[in-house]
C-alpha cells in the first residue's frame, strides 16, 4: 500500500489536480480582460465552467474519503452539490454572454440557491447548542445580518444606482448582497467552533465565496461598466479557486502525521462579529436618517436610545464572554470522550466502532469497499515469552507501519488484541489482492522493540463488500478468508469466496454434532499397536478416537478433529480419550497380567495444554483408574510445545509427576532440535513423511533424517518411534538404522479393544521377523 493503485491513485491525485485547473481558469480571464474584445465576450465566461467543473470533482472526491468523520464527508458533499447548483448559473452567464442584460433571472435563480445550498452545507457542521434555543440564536443572528443588510443596502448602495435602474436589478441585487453577508455570518459561527473538525484555513478560503457574491451585488449596482465586467467573468472561476484550494487545504491537513490531540482553544473569528457590525451599522444608519428629518429634541431621544442599546449589548457581550469560558472546558471534556469512542487508545488507530460505521456508510452510499483483516502470526508467543509489555509496543509499531503505508483513502484500524483492519474503497480483485500483497510485505520487514529484533508475519482476509452485503457480514467474509489463510500456511492472505461460508456453516453444523455425539457416546477408540521390530513383540499402544455418526456413517477424523479445535471441544473430547483410554489399560492389566503392555500413549491438543486444570486432571484420572504415572504417554506435536509459557510449564509438571512425553511427527518443524533442549522429552516419534520412499534408497533426504533422528534418539538416551510403516522393506532399513520401536498398517491397522487385548494374550510375534 506505499503506492496507491487503480482508482485510489486517481481519487489521491484529485485535490492539486482540481486546484491547478481553477487556477489556470481564472488566469486565462484574467489575461482575457487584459486583451479582451468588445465584440464578443463569450470567451470571458468560459473560464468560469471549467473552473467550477474541476471544483465539483475536488469537492464530491474529497466526500468520499473514508478516514474523514462523517459530518465532514457530508459537509464536502453538501458544499459539492452546491457548486453543482452554482454550476449552472456559470453555464447560463456563458449562455447570455454577448445579450449586455445585466445580471438575468436566469443567472440570479441558480445563483442564489446555490448560495443557500452552500449556506445549509456550513449549517449541518456542530456549532453549539443543537436544542431549540441554540437554533433560535442561529436564527435571530442570521435574521439580525439580513435585516441589517437589507436596511444598509436599501439606503446606501441603492442610492447609488444610475437613473432608469429597472426594479428587477436592484432586487436581484440586494439578495445577492444580503445572502452572501448571511454565508459569511453562518462561517463565522463554524470557524469560532474551538473544536471545529473543518480545518480552519479551509474556512478562510471557503469565505472568499460569499465575499465576491457581495462585491458582486455592489458592483452591479454603483459600478462602471469595466468592474460590472471583471466581476461578472472573473466571480465564478475566483469561486471555484476558493472551493478548489479549500478542499486541497484540507487533504494537506489529512496527509500529516497523526499527533497528540491539542487542547481546544477558542478561535476568535472576524465574521462572528457580523452580528454586532450589522448592530451598529443599522445604528449609525438610523442615528443619520433621523439627523436629516428631525429636530433637536427628536434627535435628542434617538440618539439616547441607541446609546441605550449600544450600553445594553456591550453588557451583553461581557456576559457571553463568562459564559464561553465556562463552555470551553465542557467542549474540550466533551472533544476528548469523543476522541476515545473512536479511537484504540493504544496505538492511535481507529477502533472498531469507527471501523464499522465508516463501512457502514460506504455500504449505505453504495460506494465500493473492501476489507483486509489483518492478524498477527503467533502473537501469543511474543507476549508469553517477553512479557505484554513487549507485545504492546508491537502492537504500537504494526500501527504504525500500518499508518505510513496506507494510501490516503484507507482507513486502519485495531479491532482487538492483535487483529487490525483496513477499509480500502475498491471493487476490482486484483486491486484488493495486490493492496494485501503490498501490506504482508510490509509487515514482513523486522520490527525493533527495544532491544529485540522481531518477526511479525500476518495473515490477512481480504473480503469486497457485494450488493446488499452489510458491514457485519463483510467482517465476516474477511474473518473467514483469515482463518483461511492462517490453516494455509499463515503469513499469507486469501481472499473471500461464497464457498467458504458454506464450509464454516458445515463446520458449524458438525460441531454441534459432534457435541451432541461426546453426550450420547457416539464416540469410540481404537488402539494403534507399536511393536518392538527387533523382537516382533507388542510393545504398547496408541489411542486413537473414531466417530461413527448416526445418519453420516464414519466421519474421519481429518474432518472432525480440525472443528473440535476450532470451537473448543477439543478439550472435552481430550478429557474423554485420556479417561476411556487409561480406564482400557487398568481392564487389560488386570486381564492380562504381566502380559498386558505397560503404557498407553494419547494425543494431547494444544488447547487442553492450555488449561489451567490439565495437570490436576491427569492427576485424578491416574489416581481413579489405579495407574502409575509411567503407565501413561502424552503425544504432543511440536507447534504444541512452542506455544508459549503456559504449555511449556504445564509440560514440565507432567514430566516431575512421572508422565512420559512423545514429542509426534518429529522431524517436520522448523525447530526440533531446539526444542529437545527446552522440552522435557522422554520418546522421539518420527514422522511417516521420512519412512515413505527410503526403502528403495533414492531419497537420501530422507534417508539421512531418519537415521540422524535415531542416533540423536540414542545418544540422548530417548525413545525412538517409527510411525507409518506400510512395507516389509521400510521395516528392514529401520531396523538397519537402530530403530527398536515401529507401528505401521504393515504390523497391523488401529484394532478394537477386544482385538488389540487378544494380540497381548497370544504374545505375538511380526511376521517381518
Amino acid at each position: 500500500m506505499t503506492e496507491p493503485v487503480g482508482p485510489a491513485a486517481r481519487r489521491a491525485g484529485s485535490g492539486l489536480t482540481s486546484l491547478l485547473v481553477t487556477a489556470v481558469a481564472a488566469l486565462a480571464v484574467a489575461g482575457w480582460l487584459v486583451v479582451r474584445d468588445q465584440q464578443d465576450v463569450v470567451l470571458g465566461y468560459i473560464g468560469g465552467p471549467v473552473a467550477m467543473i474541476a471544483a465539483v470533482w475536488s469537492l464530491q472526491r474529497l466526500g468520499a474519503m473514508v478516514k474523514l468523520p462523517r459530518v465532514v464527508r457530508a459537509f464536502w458533499r453538501q458544499l459539492g452539490h452546491g457548486a453543482v447548483i452554482l454550476l449552472l448559473s456559470t453555464a447560463t452567464s456563458l449562455a447570455l454572454a454577448n445579450n449586455n442584460a445585466g445580471m438575468s433571472i436566469y443567472v440570479a435563480v441558480p445563483m442564489l440557491t446555490g448560495m443557500f445550498w452552500v449556506m445549509s452545507a456550513f449549517l449541518r457542521l456542530p456549532m453549539g447548542d443543537r436544542t431549540p434555543l441554540g437554533w433560535a440564536r442561529v436564527l435571530l443572528d442570521g435574521a439580525t445580518v439580513a435585516v441589517a443588510g437589507a436596511l444598509i443596502f436599501w439606503y446606501v448602495v441603492l442610492s447609488f444606482a444610475p437613473p432608469g435602474t429597472d426594479l428587477a436589478t436592484r432586487a436581484t441585487a440586494g439578495v445577492v448582497g444580503v445572502a452572501g453577508l448571511l454565508c459569511l455570518a453562518v462561517i463565522g459561527k463554524a470557524a469560532a467552533r474551538p473544536d471545529g473538525p473543518i480545518d480552519p484555513l479551509a474556512l478562510r478560503l471557503l469565505a472568499v465565496a460569499p465575499i465576491v457574491a457581495v462585491a458582486l451585488a455592489v458592483l452591479l449596482i454603483a459600478g462602471n461598466d469595466f468592474f460590472r465586467l471583471l466581476l461578472s467573468v472573473l466571480g465564478s472561476p475566483l469561486v471555484a479557486l476558493s472551493f478548489a484550494a479549500a478542499a486541497y487545504r484540507q487533504r494537506v491537513t489529512l496527509q500529516r502525521p497523526a499527533a497528540a490531540p491539542a487542547v481546544a482553544r477558542r478561535r476568535r473569528s472576524a465574521y462572528e462579529l457580523l452580528p454586532i457590525v450589522a448592530i451598529v451599522a443599522t445604528a449609525a444608519l438610523l442615528t443619520i436618517v433621523s439627523a436629516q428629518q428631525m429636530d433637536g429634541r427628536e434627535r435628542a431621544v434617538i440618539v439616547g436610545a441607541v446609546l441605550i442599546t449600544a450600553l445594553v449589548v456591550t453588557r451583553q457581550l461581557l456576559g457571553v464572554s463568562d459564559h464561553r469560558r465556562m463552555l470551553a472546558g465542557l467542549r474540550e471534556q466533551q472533544a476528548e470522550l469523543e476522541r476515545l469512542a473512536m479511537t484504540d487508545p493504544l496505538t492511535g488507530l481507529a477502533n472498531r466502532t469507527r471501523f464499522t460505521a465508516a463501512l457502514n456508510e460506504r455500504l449505505s452510499a453504495h460506494q465500493p469497499a473492501t476489507v483486509l483483516l489483518i492478524d498477527i502470526d503467533d502473537f501469543k508467543t511474543v507476549n508469553d515469552t517477553m512479557g505484554p509489555a513487549v507485545g504492546d509496543q508491537l502492537l504500537y509499531q504494526v500501527a504504525q507501519r500500518l499508518q505510513r503505508t496506507r494510501a490516503d483513502i484507507d482507513l486502519p484500524a485495531r479491532l482487538g488484541g492483535d487483529e487490525f483492519a483496513v477499509l480500502l474503497d475498491i471493487e476490482e480483485e486484483a486491486s484488493a489482492e495486490s493492496a494485501a500483497d503490498r501490506l504482508i510485505h510490509a509487515l514482513a520487514e523486522p520490527f525493533k522493540v527495544g532491544e529485540h529484533l522481531l518477526l511479525a508475519h500476518a495473515s490477512v482476509g481480504v473480503a469486497i463488500a457485494g450488493s446488499g452485503d452489510t458491514a457485519d457480514e463483510v467482517l465476516r467474509n474477511a474473518d473467514i478468508a483469515m482463518y483461511a489463510a492462517k490453516e494455509g500456511g499463515k503469513a499469507a492472505w486469501t481472499r473471500f469466496e461464497p464457498r467458504m461460508r458454506q464450509e464454516v456453516v458445515n463446520h458449524a453444523r458438525l460441531g454441534s454434532e459432534l457435541h451432541n455425539a461426546i453426550i450420547r457416546h457416539e464416540l469410540y477408540l481404537l488402539y494403534q499397536p507399536v511393536f518392538d521390530i527387533v523382537t516382533g513383540r507388542l510393545h504398547g499402544a496408541e489411542a486413537l478416537v473414531r466417530w461413527k455418526h448416526p445418519t453420516r456413517g464414519f466421519v474421519s477424523p481429518g474432518d472432525f478433529i480440525p472443528v473440535a479445535e476450532r470451537s473448543g471441544l477439543i478439550v472435552p473430547l481430550g478429557s474423554w480419550v485420556l479417561r476411556e483410554a487409561c480406564e482400557q489399560l487398568a481392564r487389560w492389566q488386570k486381564e492380562h497380567g504381566e502380559g498386558a503392555i505397560k503404557a498407553i500413549n494419547v494425543n494431547v491438543a494444544v488447547r487442553q495444554l492450555r488449561e489451567s486444570g490439565f495437570v490436576d486432571e491427569v492427576a485424578a484420572v491416574l489416581s481413579d483408574t489405579g495407574l502409575l504415572p509411567r503407565n501413561l504417554v502424552l503425544e504432543v506435536t511440536e507447534s504444541s510445545v512452542a506455544d508459549g509459557r503456559q504449555v511449556r510449564e504445564t509440560l514440565h509438571a507432567l514430566h516431575e509427576m512421572g508422565v512420559r512425553l512423545a514429542l509426534d511427527d518429529f522431524g517436520t518443524g522448523s525447530s526440533s532440535l531446539s526444542l529437545l533442549r527446552a522440552f522435557p522429552v522422554d520418546v522421539l516419534k518420527l514422522d511417516k513423511s521420512f519412512v515413505d520412499g527410503i526403502a528403495d534408497g533414492e531419497d537420501r533426504g530422507r534417508l539421512a533424517v531418519a537415521a540422524a533422528v535415531a542416533q540423536l534418539a540414542e545418544y540422548l538416551q530417548l525413545g525412538a518411534v517409527a510411525e507409518g510403516i506400510e512395507t516389509e522393506a521400510q521395516l528392514e532399513r529401520l531396523r538397519e538404522m537402530g530403530y527398536r520401536l515401529g507401528q505401521g498398517f504393515f504390523m497391523s491397522k488401529p484394532l478394537p479393544a477386544d482385538e488389540a487385548g487378544a494380540l497381548m494374550s497370544t504374545a505375538p510375534v511380526l511376521r517381518a521377523v
